[in-house]
């Protein structure tokens, strides 16, 4: 073979790798959504006295394959939100997603149609843009900002070619969708969406997904402290074992307080939110770095799902907005009251 013809291999890969990825995303997503329909895997409501079994179901998930987790976590998202905002039934073996992003320069427009409305305009980070089949989506109304349910026609919601050339989560399919007078059904009242107590149980549930896929990375230091004694290995798999433990017990004390107070009467659930967010991402940081210094370059050379574990968190815990986040927090905290 020529030199050049390895170099066009080379420059072709790249592009076909990330179509590969989503393909077999899509793929364990259906299949996750089956089992869901046909009764054969369950995630409990946020708040309904099993939270705890919702964050394990979300965390088995994402231990198997973060990209698919992203998509399973937005469908039954979804259908919590139809549940608590009192949306249409969803009918079983539809596939859901949550496309809320509203980040500066793009707005989704919401227009009065008749007895419905009509969406126009773009609508960035869509996971799942070519697998669901229908999403909750958020868009500017006259009257302010709405939720809307939408059935995703791909003649009338395009996912824009390019806008998604993530290596980490590259199988999540979260492109940008431009819509054109997409016929859509207000779900809730202006801003429930965000008001309603599920936002932040919701927020905690991605925080169970960072959390497997953290334990998905830590595995392969689990492997290497067993084949050989090494003092060095054994430290960070001490320090990365006692830092899971730590993140899988605060989740476990979220699940049992959100189901002590589920329509956050007590008005705490944005502080736990937050806490348990910065904590599980700090968590899956000091696992990224210790597994990666404890066994050095090659996993990541030559273990593909390694590879991908680590890529794919990476991305994922920057859904935590770092230092603002914070910043929040502390900002709540500091009121009278706070605690």
């Amino acid at each position: 073979m020529s030199s050049s013809r390895l170099l066009v291999s080379a420059a072709d890969e790249p592009e076909a790798a990330p179509g590969a990825a989503r393909r077999e995303s899509a793929a364990r997503f259906a299949s996750v959504v089956d089992l869901i329909s046909a009764g054969g895997l369950e995630f409990p409501l946020p708040g309904s006295g099993r939270t705890a079994a919702r964050f394990a179901a979300l965390r088995s998930v994402a231990e198997e394959d973060l990209c698919s987790a992203r998509l399973v976590e937005g469908h039954v998202d979804a259908l919590a939100i139809l549940a608590e905002l009192d949306g249409p039934p969803p009918a079983p073996g539809r596939r859901w997603g949550v496309w809320a992003a509203e980040p500066p320069g793009t707005t989704l427009k919401a227009a009065r149609s008749g007895e419905g409305w009509l969406l126009s305009g773009l609508k960035p980070y869509c996971s799942g843009a070519h697998s669901c089949t229908d999403a909750l989506v958020t868009a500017r109304a006259p009257d302010g900002r709405r939720l809307f349910a939408v059935t995703v026609d791909p003649r009338h919601c395009v996912p824009v070619e390019g806008s998604w050339r993530a290596v980490g989560m590259a199988g999540s399919d979260t492109p940008a969708v431009r819509f054109d007078e997409v016929p859509a059904l207000a779900v809730g009242e202006v801003d429930s969406y965000v008001r309603r107590p599920g936002f932040q149980h919701g927020g905690v549930g991605v925080a169970a997904c960072w959390y497997g896929g953290a334990l998905a990375v830590a595995r392969t230091l689990r492997r290497a402290a067993g084949r050989r004694p090494d003092p060095h290995s054994d430290a960070h798999f001490g320090a990365v074992d006692m830092q899971l433990h730590a993140a899988g017990v605060l989740l476990e004390q979220a699940a049992t307080e959100i189901d002590g107070d589920p329509s956050d009467d007590r008005g705490q659930a944005r502080v736990r939110g937050l806490r348990v967010r910065a904590f599980v991402e700090s968590v899956c940081a000091e696992v990224l770095t210790r597994v990666g210094r404890a066994t050095g370059a090659g996993p990541l050379c030559h273990d593909l799902r390694h590879a991908r574990n680590v890529a794919d968190l990476a991305v994922y815990v920057r859904q935590h907005h770092g230092e603002r986040d914070l910043a929040e927090l502390g900002a709540l905290l500091a009121r009278p009251g706070g605690s």
